[in-house]
């Protein structure tokens, strides 16, 4: 049986916190998966909880603020996604990369990849990984708001509102506001 593994990012356009990488690799009976993005947080939540018990494998991987400013998001993204892909157990025999870009084997030795424009959607395996990453982001940067109140992070999950805009007029940056973004 070849082991695939489905990797995809969350917060790639936020202005606050780092970008965070989900690798699953699915059982096949495990019908999961689906775009984070098209899903309550309850429900994503849900899921979580029975791709984390059912896959075969999963990790996830970060890449820090100070990355991405040095690197530009796109390049922390993939970053985190090795990171994701070499935090799992055991190396696949291929990757499923949601996006155009292939990874750039910075950290992890390279195996055979497909991207996938819209692979959250596509993939049930990149829809978990999609659904991991979001999680596990959403739940950092909240736990994150009570270092650095009045950004509304718990709210916003570190993307552009005008409460967070207004929190930056009132208290300025944090070490974990992205100074290569244009915040406001």
């Amino acid at each position: 049986m070849e082991l695939v593994a489905g990797i995809d990012e969350a917060g790639r356009g936020a202005w606050f916190g780092p970008v965070v990488a989900g690798a699953v690799v699915l059982s096949p009976s495990l019908g999961l998966g689906a775009d984070s993005k098209k899903l309550s947080p309850r429900r994503r939540e849900e899921l979580a909880v029975l791709i984390r018990r059912g896959a075969l494998a999963w990790g996830i991987g970060m890449a820090s603020v100070g990355e991405i400013d040095r690197l530009n998001i796109l390049g922390a993204s993939l970053l985190a996604m090795e990171r994701a892909l070499a935090s799992l157990p055991f190396l696949p025999h291929h990757c499923l990369v949601d996006g155009r870009e292939p990874l750039r084997w910075q950290e992890v030795r390279p195996i055979p990849q497909t991207t996938i424009v819209g692979g959250d959607g596509l993939s049930r395996a990149i829809g978990a990984g999609s659904i991991l990453a979001k999680v596990h982001r959403d739940a950092l940067i909240v736990a994150m708001a009570k270092t650095y109140p009045g950004y509304d992070l718990e709210h916003n999950k570190g993307y552009g509102t005008a409460k967070h805009r207004w929190g930056i007029s009132q208290f300025g940056l944090t070490d974990q506001h992205r100074r290569s973004f244009r915040l406001g």
